[in-house]
């Protein structure tokens, strides 16, 4: 990609005073694929009769976030829930299980009786979704993928992100909510501060960055991308200053303390303000 000299100097300083994202002590990874979503993906109204039926099956329906409830800082939420159940459930934390467990089927019928006779009105599609896998590595009633070595994530503050018509949105969302394969997540490995990940992933300069900058073989969507993209150290007053304007939604007062963090100059702003 051929870039103009003022593209070029953007690029180089952004590159020189970021860190990587992969050198942050952050978790990348990808929402639950389901290989069936007209089984998995219930509706309000359905889970209250499920839960009406059986009070015991509200401990595995979790609220769902598909790709274009995700908003640019915020979501919209769509009364769409998951039944959220890994393999081998409800003896998924036997280690010793390998393959689709006839025991592990026994006892979710047993426990969750009315979720399980809500499953079997697909088994047949269920079993079809894999089959060098479904009933043989898995149960037919068992999510394809499930975040096996990740799913905890799911019940801690993450930002999550999804490209929506080539156009990237993130946000920052609450513990507890799960979403499908067409959304990204980011989670915290140790102390690491999400709010300014949040804040220039959402900002001109990003969307400049992927749109005039990133290499073609970096595909929207792509993992790769984000782990290789340099975010600042902010200092501790950006830092604060970030929080205060997040929580007042003012998205383009955040958008100058990104220029700020990036040491550009005033024609380098302009530059890409008017991209």
């Amino acid at each position: 990609m051929i870039l103009s000299l003022i593209e070029q100097r953007i690029k180089a300083k952004i590159e020189a005073v970021g860190t990587p994202l992969k050198d942050w002590d952050i978790q990348i990874n990808y929402g639950i694929k389901t290989g069936f979503n007209d089984a998995f993906i219930i509706s309000g109204e359905k889970r209250k009769e499920l839960i009406k039926q059986d009070p015991k099956s509200d401990e595995i329906i979790r609220p769902l976030l598909r790709g274009r409830d995700i908003k640019r800082y915020g979501y919209e939420f769509a009364d769409l829930y998951l039944l959220f159940i890994p393999w081998h459930f409800p003896l998924h934390t036997d280690t010793s299980i390998q393959g689709a467990s006839e025991k592990a089927e026994q006892a979710f019928k047993k426990q969750y009786p009315a979720i399980y006779n809500h499953l079997l009105q697909y088994k047949k599609e269920l079993s079809n979704r894999n089959k060098a896998e479904t009933g043989i590595r898995y149960e037919w009633y068992a999510l394809q993928r499930w975040g096996a070595s990740y799913w905890e994530d799911f019940y801690k503050q993450k930002i999550v992100w999804t490209p929506v018509n080539s156009e990237y949105r993130f946000a920052m969302i609450e513990s507890g909510w799960f979403f499908n394969n067409s959304v990204f997540m980011i989670t915290n490995s140790g102390n690491e501060n999400l709010n300014i990940i949040l804040s220039v992933m959402n900002s001109k300069l990003f969307v400049f960055y992927l749109n005039k900058i990133t290499s073609a073989e970096y595909q929207y969507g792509s993992k790769e991308l984000f782990q290789t993209f340099p975010i600042p150290r902010p200092t501790t007053e950006i830092e604060q200053k970030i929080e205060i304007l997040l929580q007042t939604k003012e998205y383009t007062a955040i958008d100058q303390l990104v220029y700020q963090l990036y040491r550009l100059d005033e024609e380098e702003i302009a530059f890409i303000e008017i991209q």
